[in-house]
């Protein structure tokens, strides 16, 4: 365990709060300082930085053109599915979203109002972000292409006064129209916003003011026109900033609430100290702004520090091939990039030898950071034989908002270990505990839990349900935030994440990890990609089912059932013999959302011959489909 920044930091942060966050807020630019740094007034609802007010736009555009990075770039779009490119500077991304912001003050937006975004990956939706958190209003940013169903279920729950969308998204081989799907959820939703605002695409433009409806149309040019700019609006620290919905949620989703004040002095010192990013450096992080990731580190924590940031609308593979990154990070000049490991696993399985890095310079590229779901050991090699940097795994979630634990390359770099994203970080006291709240002993799997308070940054609440927020997070163990993550820590405190508790077997009465079957399934030289799901069994209650990609070159048919005996011989050898791993398929596609995730719950559902409840945001529909009679059980 190391003694130097890392514990000093965390131990201070874990036993003297109020000064360890009182010092980080002064990275932030307050109009009325906080009087209070944590207010653990009302338990278990802490709260930080009581009294202080700020606004979280001025904070990331107005300051740092008042101090002279005017003309920096900071935001580069960069979009190979439509052949084009833009670079905001400082000033013109202020002038854009001042601008925009005195647009939804005219149509009546005010502080605390709710403002939906439905957009794709085009400037206009930071704009959109960046507008809102001027005003004071909330943004609640839907992905774009969400299905009708669910949008009209975000609706009625946020409540907006006006929704901005866009006509269409662009995917590699086809054009989404998102017109039609905002007006299906509109005639769903028992909510009527006050205006719908269509940004307008050359590729897909929409019918728009045509319909006879409750509420106003506009096109996004027109109302901006003759906009006058709006000048920003203090907020209390205690005050939303945005409601992120978790996805894959049944009946009423749950809104992850973000505060103002928490959220800028977190994600400001996480830049610098997880990410080892300044002012005028460049990071470019490969995910959707639709997700707590593309929130967090393509638009906030960026532009906070006074930093570039790159907005990327386009695929690790595909657009046009498995060098696209590399093209980007060389292209911008980026000191690090951040990505969920599925994008890696997806240019390895495409580019396996790394040929298309040739003709990239890549020398100011100093780091690679995935998160989002396990980074296995395989993947970890390949990325960091391939690169030649650091490839530093990390864990957080939607309700954190930022990293739990990390490598932190900005503070202490420490020795990376594959399988682990390496050590709490500073505000988190983590524990592994037992079924019955007690910490169990290093190398022993349990349930990850988080010591009351959360840092700032965190979830303060769940919008407006407190109750949902006690219930679903806080009532297993007292005093705790329970992750619904479980794992283990090393005798050196490093942490290893093994998948999500429901993702746990019960195998005969042994609890088994599907990450520790999967991480021996990933081992296999043949294999790119794996899932392990838990089915259904009259005897042992549950067994394991594998499922693996294999890689490109790889013949399944003729290798097919020597592959599966290697895999069923390497999980006994590794997990156990408990493990009872006896089906393995070989299939083409895993079933993901479109922020990456595998499919497990639907994948077991169907195994278990149950109706799937498959979540709005699945990448293809059309590899489920393939799977289900694959997964489906006999008559």
């Amino acid at each position: 365990m190391s003694t130097g920044a890392w514990a000093a930091a965390h131990q201070q942060s874990i036993a003297d709060p109020t000064a360890f966050w009182g010092a980080a807020a002064e990275a932030i630019e307050w109009t009325t300082p906080p009087a209070t740094v944590l207010d653990s007034t009302n338990p278990p609802f802490h709260r930080w930085f009581r009294g202080g007010r700020l606004n979280t736009c001025f904070n990331a555009l107005d300051r740092h053109v008042r101090d002279g990075r005017g003309d920096q770039p900071a935001l580069h779009h960069d979009s190979p599915v439509t052949g084009t490119k833009q670079t905001f500077t400082y000033r013109e991304l202020l002038d854009r979203v001042a601008v925009l912001a005195g647009a939804l003050a005219s149509l009546g937006v005010e502080k605390g109002d709710r403002v939906v975004v439905y957009m794709p990956m085009v400037p206009e939706a930071v704009f959109a972000m960046l507008a809102c958190a001027r005003l004071g209003a909330v943004h609640s940013v839907v992905f774009g292409g969400f299905a009708p169903a669910e949008l009209a279920a975000r609706i009625d729950d946020a409540r907006p006064k006006v929704i901005l969308s866009a006509s269409c998204g662009i995917e590699p081989t086809r054009v989404v129209e998102y017109k039609p799907m905002l007006d299906g959820a509109l005639d769903r939703s028992t909510h009527t916003p006050e205006t719908v605002v269509v940004l307008q695409r050359p590729q897909a433009r929409a019918a728009v003011g045509e319909r006879d409806t409750d509420w106003e149309e506009l096109d996004w040019d027109e109302l901006v026109a003759d906009a006058e700019p709006a000048d920003c609006v203090d907020v209390e620290a205690t005050d939303p900033l945005y409601v992120l919905y978790t996805s894959g949620t049944t009946g009423r989703p749950k809104g992850i609430v973000r505060d103002n004040g928490g959220h800028a002095v977190a994600l400001r010192w996480s830049m610098e100290n997880v990410y080892d990013i300044g002012p005028g450096e460049t990071f470019f992080t490969a995910s959707d702004v639709g997700w707590v990731v593309g929130h967090s580190y393509i638009v906030y924590a960026p532009l906070l520090t006074g930093a570039t940031t790159v907005l990327y609308e386009g695929k690790p593979v595909g657009t046009p091939d498995a060098g696209a990154f590399w093209r980007v990070c060389a292209e911008y000049g980026a000191k690090a990039m951040f990505t969920a490991p599925t994008a890696y696993r997806a240019i390895k399985r495409d580019d396996p030898t790394g040929a298309l890095l040739a003709g990239h310079d890549l020398s100011r590229l100093e780091t690679v950071f995935l998160a989002g779901e396990r980074l296995d050991p395989d993947t970890y090699e390949w990325a960091t034989s391939t690169l030649g940097v650091p490839v530093v795994d990390h864990w957080w979630q939607t309700e954190t908002g930022w990293p739990i634990a990390a490598n932190l390359r900005g503070l202490e770099p420490m020795p990376i270990k594959a399988g682990s994203p390496t050590v709490p970080v500073p505000g988190y006291d983590v524990r592994v505990l037992d079924e019955r709240g007690e910490e169990v002993p290093p190398g022993t799997e349990g349930a990850i839990a988080i010591r009351l308070p959360l840092p700032p940054g965190t979830l303060p609440t769940l919008w407006e349900d407190d109750q949902r927020y006690v219930d679903g997070y806080l009532s297993v163990y007292d005093g705790y935030y329970l992750t619904g993550d479980g794992g283990s820590v090393d005798e050196d405190g490093y942490l290893y994440v093994m998948g999500r508790t429901d993702d746990v077997l019960n195998v005969a009465g042994h609890r088994l990890s599907t990450g520790s079957i999967e991480a021996a399934l990933a081992g296999h030289p043949d294999v790119a990609e794996c899932a392990v799901i838990g089915v259904a069994d009259e005897l042992k209650g549950q067994v394991p089912r594998a499922l693996v990609v294999l890689k490109g070159g790889v013949d399944g048919e003729a290798e097919g059932e020597r592959i599966r005996a290697e895999l069923v011989q390497r999980v006994r050898d590794e997990v156990g013999a408990v493990a009872s791993l006896r089906q393995v398929d070989v299939v083409a596609a895993l079933p993901k959302t479109r922020s990456g995730k595998i499919l497990r719950k639907t994948m077991r559902e169907i195994a278990d011959g149950k109706v799937p409840n498959v979540p709005g945001t699945i990448e293809d529909a059309s590899v489920l489909d393939r799977l289900a009679p694959v997964l489906r059980p006999t008559p």
